[in-house]
């Protein structure tokens, strides 16, 4: 005999979201905001260490400890070994394998994209190694220069702007999870393809004007006041933008 359906159970509803939507949005949120929260809580070190790189001096003008440590900027003479191409995270990287004596073992040295130095050296040329602390951030042909992926000053630049948009793509999850959930509880199957389509372009723009902020200064409270500005901007014109589809779909 089968048995009536229960008053407190609710069968899917064609179009109704379904949990393990809103759990996913939830839980993708949650990775986001803590990846940018890691990040952040990094960025003091590499900001002060961008700091200080800038205003190192070369290591003629100084003497004593500052050299010893490696805290100016030091040029050392090298030979090229080979040059050649990789794949990093599906990103084509170039290579520079140098010698700075018979003495001492070959090192490689990651260029950053395939520069003038980086297309014009060939086994055996003659380069300058510039270095600060342990860290090779430039090399040398000639009059010619091109940086590493270990410039100092370039990663608080990633390392923020990483931050923003994991932050600003992380906290869409987080309010659509809630937007989800409200939608199960009230059983709304109505959900526009505009609606999401506008949030989802909402999204793509805050992100790039938080990441376009961080790359062009590094004042940290210039970032941010950009960054929440430009995002309560678009939120408001996304809101109009919603309220106006809302209102001529019901009319």
């Amino acid at each position: 005999m089968n048995r009536p359906p229960s008053p407190c159970s609710h069968p899917q509803s064609p179009g109704l979201p379904s949990l393990q939507g809103v759990i996913f949005a939830s839980v993708v949120g949650s990775v986001l905001v803590l990846a940018a929260a890691v990040l952040f809580a990094l960025l003091p070190g590499a900001l002060s260490e961008a700091a200080d790189f800038r205003v190192a001096r070369p290591c003629p003008e100084e003497g004593g400890s500052v050299v010893e440590n490696g805290d100016c900027l030091s040029e050392w003479p090298a030979t090229v070994v080979s040059t050649g191409t990789g794949r990093s995270n599906k990103a084509v990287t170039h290579w520079v394998t140098v010698d700075l004596s018979p003495e001492e073992p070959s090192f490689r040295i990651r260029m950053r994209g395939d520069g003038p130095v980086w297309r014009e050296l060939a086994p055996g040329d003659r380069v300058t190694v510039f270095a600060w602390r342990d860290l090779v951030w430039q090399l040398g042909s000639g009059e010619l220069r091109q940086d590493t992926t270990e410039t100092p000053d370039r990663e608080p630049t990633v390392r923020f702007a990483a931050g923003l948009v994991l932050l600003i793509v992380g906290s869409v999850f987080l309010r659509g999870a809630g937007w989800l959930h409200r939608r199960r509880a009230t059983r709304a199957t109505d959900t526009p393809t505009a609606q999401v389509v506008v949030v989802m372009a909402a999204t793509l723009l805050a992100s790039g004007i938080a990441a376009g902020a961080a790359t062009v200064t590094d004042t940290v409270w210039l970032v941010l006041l950009v960054a929440a500005a430009g995002c309560a901007t678009v939120w408001a014109a996304t809101a109009l933008l919603l309220r106006g589809l809302a209102r001529r779909r019901t009319a």
